[in-house]
């Protein structure tokens, strides 16, 4: 009998630490980080089609979204895109013959360094301005960002979905684990 009772007790045991063990892992996943896999070619040579990395989810609720941060959001057509983040509230944003332009001030982009040497014609990215984007737009207004893919001429961005609502903003990414061969941190 009093056997019984012990085994019944350690079974008892087991299961709670498993439920608080389950609980933790399903805060951690939904509150601080959580995995994502990039899907596609618009990062590269930065990120490549496959790379799974970690989302800081929690950065942006204490604080805002830097220049050149790389983030994941909820884009229009209900996906979730990583892009870098280019503008931020405030700010005017142009390139022209390749170079970006915040606020009339050249800035560098060393992220693009690869894929411009390898350009044999043309620029990387096209020449715009905010209001070829968004006619009604003088500014990046407050809240929101503008993102671009590294692969800028293969990017799906602010070019073309417009800027981006920092509440669909999940939170930013630096860390690759897989493939294990990989691993990094990217800027």
């Amino acid at each position: 009998m009093e056997q019984t009772k012990k085994e019944k007790n350690e079974f008892w045991e087991w299961t709670k630490a498993l439920l608080i063990a389950f609980a933790i892992a399903v805060l951690i996943r939904y509150f601080l980080f959580t995995p994502i896999v990039v899907d596609g070619d618009s990062m590269m040579p930065t990120l490549v089609d496959g790379d799974r990395m970690i989302v800081n989810k929690i950065g942006y609720t204490i604080g805002e979204p830097d220049r050149f941060d790389i983030v994941v959001f909820h884009a229009p057509e209900g996906k979730d895109y990583i892009k870098r983040v280019i503008g931020l509230p405030g700010d005017t944003v142009e390139y022209k013959d390749d170079q970006l332009y915040i606020n009339g001030k050249p800035y560098d982009e060393p992220y693009l360094d690869q894929y411009k040497s390898e350009l044999t014609e043309g620029t990387l990215t096209q020449d715009f301005t905010l209001q070829d984007v968004d006619p009604t737009l003088e500014v990046i207004p407050e809240g929101y960002v503008f993102v671009m893919g590294d692969n800028r001429r293969y990017s799906k961005d602010s070019r073309h979905i417009g800027i981006v609502s920092e509440e669909e903003i999940i939170g930013s990414t630096s860390i690759v684990f897989w493939p294990i061969s990989e691993m990094k941190i990217v800027k």
